[in-house]
């Protein structure tokens, strides 16, 4: 059994998810300080001008020393009415846009408190239609170092390097023609544009 460890991301990014595929058990880190500057609480699609990078806001500030587990979102912002209608001008015409709509739009009609709760709910839901067939759970306490056997990954894609290192997972892309391929987007972006097959492309 091969064992990973990993963040929770908020519709994290393609290589997140691929990692989700290679290891029989997946623990996902719910034990950590919220960490500012990641894609816990934030997204990348894919536009027709490039790169369009989609915030949650938290409570407190980036900057505040708290748990992730603890970390409210900050629902007086109109976040969940922006972010969704950017999802819906760069992939409303996508192929498989409709068949993936109404799951996609849950999370954005419904009113979360906790950042990790909503992020859990999407996992949730990626492994249904993925059909993930790894054994997911938590984390029940901080670990800062994991033996060899185990794989950390955690931090391993940041919105600072994301695009900078694995070679890239490669598919038709809504807007390919105009910005070139941009690898490693948010899983949106793949399951949008392959629909079905997304597991079998990201399965490396």
């Amino acid at each position: 059994m091969s064992t990973l460890v990993i963040e929770n991301q908020y519709f994290g990014c393609v290589n997140w998810t691929s990692a989700l595929f290679t290891h029989t058990d997946v623990k996902i880190e719910q034990c950590e300080n919220y960490q500012k500057m990641s894609f816990r609480n934030r997204c990348v699609i894919g536009g027709s001008n490039g790169l369009i990078h989609l915030t949650i806001p938290v409570q407190g500030g980036r900057d505040k020393k708290q748990l992730l587990k603890d970390t409210r979102i900050d629902n007086r912002e109109r976040w969940q009415q922006q972010h969704w209608r950017s999802i819906f001008s760069c992939y409303g015409r996508s192929p498989f846009f409709e068949f993936y709509r109404d799951g996609i739009e849950q999370f954005f009609t419904k009113e979360y408190v906790f950042l990790n709760d909503l992020n859990t709910g999407i996992l949730h839901w990626l492994v249904k239609v993925l059909k993930i067939p790894a054994h997911i759970s938590a984390t029940e306490s901080y670990q800062l170092h994991y033996p060899p056997e185990v794989h950390d990954y955690r931090n391993r894609w940041l919105p600072k390097n994301f695009q900078q290192q694995e070679a890239a997972i490669t598919y038709n892309q809504v807007f390919g023609n105009e910005t070139g391929f941009q690898p490693n987007l948010s899983v949106l972006d793949i399951l949008c544009c392959e629909g079905p097959e997304t597991a079998n492309i990201i399965k490396i």
